[in-house]
């Protein structure tokens, strides 16, 4: 299962961290990945200097744009899983 951990830190629920888990969670359902996909928010990454910040699986925090999420779930999540 691939895990997607989204800061809902102080400075991540300022830059709207809790749109970009809806939106996730929108993304998961659209592509009907609900048993592939585990979306959980979790607190501070110490990256708090740039958009929210995002990690997928123990890769790298990126720091994800609520406008940014789809590019991010069409880039980094659906090649994981194998989907094109």
């Amino acid at each position: 299962m691939l895990t997607i951990a989204v800061c809902v830190g102080s400075s991540c629920h300022l830059r709207g961290s809790y749109e970009v888990i809806s939106r996730f969670q929108a993304l998961i359902r659209r592509w009907e990945l609900q048993e592939l996909v585990e979306l959980k928010g979790v607190f501070c990454m110490n990256h708090c200097t740039g958009e929210v910040s995002v990690r997928i699986d123990d890769g790298p925090v990126i720091a994800v744009s609520v406008d940014g999420v789809e590019e991010v779930f069409r880039q980094e999540i659906l090649p994981r899983l194998g989907v094109s």
